[in-house]
């Protein structure tokens, strides 16, 4: 009973379904676990939607050891974090929401596993609601790799592509794992340098594509003549189940800063139908709004960023964002929470230069955080001190040293008797 008793107190407490990801991941990586009571508990349809249902079950699969209790209704969620995994693992998403909605958590997670994570996502790629597969892989994997996080492990591939509301994509995420991560110092976001992008389309017209990028390029071609936009039509098992088109586009600057913005279609049978050439210009606009608000991560990572400063090693980290999304502050507040840190923060006023918007200069110190669950690598077998030969010769060696000693005791008891002798 006095076990429970301290599990209870040491157990965070919170109400309602809002910040369930961020409650969940945080949970897992800090090992406190949470209880989250009246989720919904007012509505006609109480209790987690499908989507959550989903999320944990995806949690529970990377994890070893987790310990999870949802009462009758659904209202009531208990969870005591495990070990996390990883390995090679599938999942399916449900379609009610995009695979961003996973792959955002799964990208804060994966670097602190035992074994690198390979896991397959199905389900919508690209939605309205949630960040697509195509912006995470632009932006959330070169903000990684500045902590650290690289090599050829680290991808994101789209085998197919599935829009809502049948879904029916398909997607590949890999990634290392890393013991600790690197402090930065990442204050100057830099002058734009390129536009890329990339305009899809499934089970429409190829040319829905070629007209998103024209009406794109009319308005961005103003600013600067370095952009490229790829076209991407899948057709036949890789274009998912329900049509669909949409944009995503990056502004790369000088100094490796990612911003994005993103737009796609209305699903089928849902609200009125979008043109291609609207859509184009829309999101144009959105990536103009974007480098308005600047810093050096885009809005869509900004958690992402302040979680892995957070991790890092007991040193200064400085990042310079845009103003903060709600999302993100309730994001630091999380953080207070789970890990007792607070950052610093600093408005930065426009300067002359018409660097866009004010900005946010985030500062903290790392928590040290180390993977656990990353096991200290095994000595090799070759090693001359743990093979057969080896142990043989060390005993050789024991025993030429004790023979010598005893050797030398010998001479010095013959010489302490010739002196007594005499």
């Amino acid at each position: 009973m006095a076990g429970g008793a301290a599990g209870e107190a040491h157990c965070l407490s919170y109400t309602g379904c809002n910040f369930l990801r961020q409650r969940l991941v945080l949970a897992t990586l800090s090992g406190r676990p949470l209880k989250i009571r009246r989720i919904r508990s007012k509505e006609e349809d109480p209790g987690l939607r499908d989507f959550e249902a989903s999320f944990i079950r995806l949690i529970d699969k990377v994890t070893n050891g987790s310990r999870i209790e949802i009462n009758q209704t659904g209202t009531t969620l208990y969870y005591q974090p495990g070990l996390l995994y990883g390995g090679s693992l599938e999942h399916d998403c449900s379609p009610s929401r995009g695979i961003g909605y996973y792959l955002e958590s799964l990208l804060c997670l994966a670097p602190f596993m035992k074994h690198p994570l390979k896991i397959v996502l199905r389900g919508v790629t690209n939605d309205q609601v949630d960040p697509s597969v195509d912006v995470l892989k632009a932006t959330a994997l070169p903000l990684l790799k500045k902590f650290g996080i690289d090599g050829e492990s680290l991808e994101i591939k789209i085998n197919r592509r599935g829009m809502p509301p049948k879904g029916g994509g398909e997607i590949l995420f890999a990634c290392p794992v890393r013991k600790v991560l690197r402090p930065v110092q990442f204050t100057d976001p830099g002058k734009i340098k390129r536009i890329r992008g990339t305009a899809y389309s499934v089970r429409v017209s190829p040319q829905m594509a070629n007209r998103m990028v024209e009406s794109a390029r009319g308005i961005l071609n103003k600013f600067l003549p370095d952009i490229y936009i790829y076209t991407d039509h899948m057709k036949g098992v890789n274009s998912g189940k329900s049509p669909g088109f949409g944009m995503c586009l990056t502004a790369e600057t000088i100094n490796g800063t990612i911003l994005s913005a993103e737009l796609a279609s209305n699903p089928q049978g849902q609200g009125a139908a979008v043109l291609p050439e609207e859509l184009g210009q829309n999101c144009a606009k959105l990536l103009l709004e974007e480098i308005y608000r600047g810093g050096c991560v885009d809005s869509t990572n900004q958690s992402l960023a302040l979680l892995l400063m957070t991790l890092g090693q007991r040193d200064v980290s400085k990042v310079l964002l845009g103003p903060l999304s709600p999302y993100t502050i309730e994001f630091l507040r999380h953080l207070r929470s789970f890990f007792q840190i607070v950052f610093k923060i600093e408005t930065k006023t426009a300067e002359e230069e018409h660097m866009g918007g004010e900005k946010v200069l985030m500062t903290c110190v790392g928590i040290g955080f180390s993977n656990l669950n990353n096991p200290v690598p095994e000595l090799s077998g070759e090693d001359p001190r743990f093979t057969r030969h080896g142990q043989e010769n060390n005993k050789l060696i024991t025993q030429e040293v004790t023979e010598k000693c005893a050797f030398q005791k010998s001479e010095l008891c013959s010489k302490s008797e010739e002196v007594g002798q005499n």
